[in-house]
């Protein structure tokens, strides 16, 4: 069996750069195992699936070590590969997933993510995520992930996390954010707990970041940064109960899996 595989780097316009996003264009589903063997051989943060449907693509994400319910950087790649590799022609991809119906727009040079709004219920840091972190944020919130509030862009650049201590923290992940030194916010995320210590540019964070930053900053329209290693660019938008999350792509390579 051959399958077309991509390599795509998310959330930037350069090699080397952003967020790297396998995409696996399947026929039909292969057994859960194996796409997760394909993940874990890949090595990248996600692995995305799809299966072309009527007018939409069934979708699926994993991590080398387990399938999880949203993830925007691999979303985003895998629109990339149907707008530039499968001939797709409409404006718009729409995606069935775990996480329900998912669009993705091109408009120009961006991708817009079209994605659920996940507001986090302010809360006490649990003594794992402080000592993990080695900071006590100012505010700390908990939806699907925790996010951790500091008060500078300097204090989420020093960050030097303990993952054995992230790994005690009940959560997918843990998102560090400060207001940005020259966007509206900049942030990291790290989800040892999944096989990812250091995700580059996670989009699916900013289903959190962006209602809290929206509400703080009395602002619809954010432009963020993850400024991890790699480091990436999202422009973001607060629809309410959706968020739209903006990004370029490039691919870095195409080839063929073999099984």
């Amino acid at each position: 069996m051959k399958i077309p595989y991509y390599h795509v780097d998310a959330f930037t316009s350069t090699p080397f750069a952003g967020n790297p996003a396998g995409v696996c264009v399947l026929e039909a589903w292969l057994p859960d195992e194996t796409m997760l063997g394909i993940a874990a051989e890949n090595n990248l943060s996600e692995t995305a699936f799809l299966v072309e449907g009527e007018g939409h693509y069934d979708l699926r994400w994993f991590t080398p070590v387990t399938e999880v319910d949203l993830c925007g950087h691999a979303t985003l790649a895998s629109a990339h590969v149907v707008f530039t590799q499968l001939g797709h022609t409409s404006p718009v991809v729409r995606s069935e997933s775990k996480s329900g119906t998912l669009r993705v727009a091109r408009e120009e040079q961006i991708l817009v993510l079209d994605f659920p709004a996940r507001p986090g219920e302010r809360c006490d840091a649990p003594a794992a995520l402080v000592e993990g972190l080695g900071r006590e944020p100012v505010e700390t919130y908990r939806a699907r992930d925790y996010m951790a509030v500091f008060g500078t862009q300097a204090e989420i650049e020093a960050l030097a996390p303990d993952m054995a201590l992230l790994k005690e923290v009940v959560s997918l992940g843990v998102i560090a954010t400060a207001p940005g030194d020259e966007v509206d916010f900049v942030s990291r995320f790290f989800a040892p707990t999944v096989g990812i210590p250091e995700d580059p540019v996670t989009g699916s964070a900013h289903c959190t970041l962006i209602p809290y930053w929206s509400a703080r900053l009395g602002k619809q329209v954010l432009h963020a940064r993850q400024v991890s290693a790699r480091g990436g660019e999202l422009y973001c938008q607060d629809a309410g109960e959706r968020v739209r999350i903006g990004g370029r792509a490039i691919t870095y390579l195409s080839g063929e899996i073999e099984l």
